[in-house]
């Protein structure tokens, strides 16, 4: 039976506003409601005589009068719905949401179909909402039109059947960025400083202010005042704020870091300061992250969101400023550590979207942003102990001591307990002396080196890096470095006439890269001379021949991790040797090797995994899977690899990599209520991991309110390469296989080891359905 509709007395439900039938949920369902009197019978219907027949159950099937007698039929009008919003909202849970998450997705055994009342008839002739995506979009409207304080809606049926293309990428561009966007400032306190990573048991805000900022010091100080009921506490840092003693003395007082701030006009006539907007990533990431940032800005540039992007940039150059580098995250237990640098791409990229009315303030702006990649370049990433003198090779090895405070409480327990056995005290008692310095344990410094090192990679947690992260030269690392040199260079050369000074006094890491200069205590100063893009373009020069002595593996057509401590190649295959390509510094031939031999160890169903599954080796009880190995998939090397891939010329290979994974991300969008994950099991196409952390983004009532931010930006991105038929094609969930074809020994084991690894009878059943159909063939060229 239809949900009740509760009319007042005697009168007709109308919206005749003009509204468009896609518009967000704020012009969709604002302004009133507003009634009539009852002209019609159906009035009378209106009020508790229902005279509709519910859907008998039984034995897999159900039957319903004939259709003409309970469904409205149209052909001048769309079809629209009359419906109470809360009486709705109960109906659908009740019956549809069978495992009680407030979402309605495939795994519900509900019966997938619900009559509603139709607008035109005022309610009294119904026709069937059925599916799992129609009713989980009803479910999304009914939550958005109750946050717009609405009662009763008429709802367009295109709202339900939106291409979930369109509908993701649309939700994506208006309305998750809108939710992540946070500031900080008097207004956006409240909303920033929630740490759901601080687990003190101290939940009121704190903020940390770098030291050389009295005006944003006393900003904070009066909001405090102002608004006692925060509990606010302002602290400034000492100029030396990443030392390791002070910022482990920060554990047990986490707190937000100040970011970049813009003066303004208050109210009164006099000058404030304002928090710059910026994205965060989501759910338990509430805070600034440094490569995070960059994918989220490519989204944010495809969506015409330029200056939020640049605003991010801003926050950048004041972290490197103040912090001394681009953080981890912009929380006080981040301060010892950062994470890959994209600085230099992200700013060049901004800088040519940027208003060409103003080019002398673009220059300035991005001269800004040189200036703090120069600084962070000589100061963190050819600087040691991240420089290895013996190779060239850069490393991540972040200072810090004792146990990362921003982790799950019983993450380290399996690492700590057999040292608390030996000292004969629990795992908290061995924790807090341990952190104290009280008890010494090198092989414990050790671990928690590499684990340190392992969070400022961004791949927290993978067998690729186990024990050993800190001693590796990574190829993606030396790549990103690489792609710095070049633009650093490019920037210089092109936009600052081949001369760029230095503002900021700091020492140059020495040049050229041996042991015997970095022994040397001289040290040449930053502002001493001009930069030129001669020695930036040679310094990239002698990196792409490191990479190529140290790196790269002829026999095995890949590159690999340098080990510095052992003098070998770490063996394990990652997906992220394709990052030669994004920066290119591969030749023409070394390219082709990549993509012929080994984008097959790599491709699967739902596009890249991280990592192969040989390399990752057997996984147990004692051998738990790692998020970051095989065979889970996440945005930043798809990303990576589809731009690399183009920018070699194989731009049908992109195309088929961004495919899978557009296809990954909408079926789980269709399946599961909207769902945008932080990343997928790519093997089984699943948002649904089996991995330390679980998984993010999925955490959700109703209606997905912000998805997540990477992932967000992949699905845009993503589009952006598929041709017009490849978006039919995906809007449809048509299956890559299906796509593509199966004759490639390579998709057909794919296929099997999807059959293989999904056991639902009715999935199984479903591809049987889709692969019975004739395949689609793309077009070769895409369409932007």
């Amino acid at each position: 039976m239809a949900p009740a509709l509760n009319h007042p007395a005697g009168v007709n439900f109308i919206d005749e506003q003009q509204k468009h039938v896609h518009a967000e949920a704020s012009e969709y369902y604002g302004g009133q409601e507003q009634f009539s009197r009852g002209r019609t019978y159906s009035a009378s219907f209106a009020h508790g005589y229902h005279p509709k027949k519910a859907p008998a159950f039984g034995e897999e099937w159900h039957q319903r009068s004939r259709r003409m007698s309970h469904d409205e039929k149209s052909i001048t009008a769309p079809r629209r719905f009359l419906i109470d919003v809360e009486e709705t909202i109960r109906v659908v849970l009740e019956q549809e949401d069978t495992d009680g998450d407030f979402q309605i997705s495939v795994t519900d055994a509900g019966p997938k179909l619900m009559p509603l009342g139709t607008a035109t008839s005022n309610g009294f002739k119904t026709f069937d909402i059925r599916g799992t995506y129609m009713l989980s979009n009803l479910l999304q409207e009914l939550a958005l039109a109750r946050d717009h304080g609405r009662k009763r809606i008429v709802l367009d049926e295109a709202r339900l059947t939106e291409n979930p293309v369109d509908r993701l990428s649309r939700m994506i561009k208006n309305s998750f960025w809108h939710a992540l966007t946070r500031r900080i400032d008097g207004d956006g306190l409240e909303i920033i400083c929630a740490d759901p990573k601080n687990r003190t048991g101290r939940v009121n805000p704190r903020i940390y202010v770098p030291h050389g900022e009295p005006a944003m010091a006393e900003y904070y100080r009066k909001v405090a005042s102002e608004k006692p009921h925060l509990n606010l506490d302002v602290q400034v840092l000492p100029p030396k704020c990443d030392d390791p003693v002070f910022v482990k003395s920060l554990n047990n007082k986490p707190g937000i870091l100040a970011l970049a701030m813009q003066e303004v006009d208050d109210p009164k006539g006099g000058k404030t300061l304002k928090g710059i907007p910026f994205i965060v990533p989501g759910a338990r990431f509430n805070e600034l992250y440094n490569w995070d940032s960059y994918f989220i800005s490519l989204g944010l540039l495809i969506d015409g969101q330029v200056n939020m992007a640049k605003g991010m940039v801003d926050h950048f150059i004041f972290e490197i400023q103040h912090y001394g580098k681009i953080l981890n995250g912009s929380r006080s237990y981040y301060l010892c550590r950062t994470q890959p640098p994209f600085l230099t791409d992200m700013a060049l990229q901004i800088f040519n979207q940027l208003d060409r009315s103003d080019i002398d303030a673009n220059r300035a702006w991005l001269k800004r942003a040189i200036q703090a990649a120069i600084k962070e370049y000589h100061t963190i990433w050819v600087a040691e102990p991240r420089m290895d003198p013996q190779t060239g090779l850069s490393r991540f090895r972040p200072d810090g001591i004792g146990i990362p405070p921003e982790t799950e409480a019983t993450h380290f327990t399996h690492i700590l307990e057999p040292y608390a056995r030996k000292h004969g005290l629990s795992v908290n008692e061995f924790s807090e002396k341990y952190n104290e310095g009280i008890i010494k344990e090198p092989a414990l410094d050790e671990y928690f080196l590499h684990d340190r090192a392992v969070r400022e990679s961004g791949h927290d947690t993978t067998y690729r890096f186990e024990k050993r992260c800190a001693n590796l030269g990574t190829i993606d690392l030396q790549a990103l470095l690489y792609k710095y040199e070049v633009d650093i260079g490019t920037a210089i050369r092109e936009v600052f006439d081949d001369e760029l000074e230095i503002d900021e006094e700091f020492d140059l890491a020495p040049w050229p890269v041996t042991p015997e200069t970095y022994a040397s205590s001289h040290r040449e100063k930053s502002n001493s001379r001009v930069q030129t893009s001669e020695e930036w373009f040679a310094r990239a020069e002698w990196r792409r021949s490191t990479i190529d002595k140290y790196c790269w593996n002829e026999s095995k057509s890949l590159y690999f991790d340098y080990d510095t401590v052992q003098e070998k190649q770490s063996l394990y295959e990652s997906v992220t040797a394709f990052w030669v390509l994004w920066a290119g510094c591969a030749s023409e031939e070394q390219a082709w090797k990549l993509l012929s031999q080994s984008m097959k160890k790599f491709e699967v169903l739902g596009g890249l995994a991280s990592g192969t599954e040989e390399s990752r080796g057997k996984i147990s009880l004692d051998r738990p899977n790692r998020q970051w190995d095989y065979p889970y998939a996440w945005p930043p090397h798809q990303i990576m690899t589809w731009v690399g891939l183009e920018r070699y010329g194989y731009l049908e290979d992109a195309q088929r990599l961004a495919y899978r994974w557009i296809y990954m991300m909408t079926t789980a969008f269709v399946d599961f209520n909207g769902v945008v994950p932080e990343k997928f099991d790519a093997v089984k196409l699943s948002h649904l991991v089996d991995a330390e952390y679980g998984n993010q983004g999925i955490d959700f009532k109703m209606v997905p309110r912000e998805g997540f931010g990477w992932m967000n930006a992949a699905y845009q991105v993503g589009l952006s390469y598929l041709s017009t038929g490849m978006r039919r094609a995906v809007s449809a969930c048509t299956s890559p296989e299906v796509f593509f074809g199966t004759s490639s020994s390579l998709q057909n084991t794919q296929a099997q080891a999807y059959q293989a690894s999904n056991t639902d009878a009715l999935n199984l059943a479903m591809d049987t359905l889709y692969l019975s159909d004739p395949p689609i063939h793309s077009p070769i060229s895409p369409t932007y």
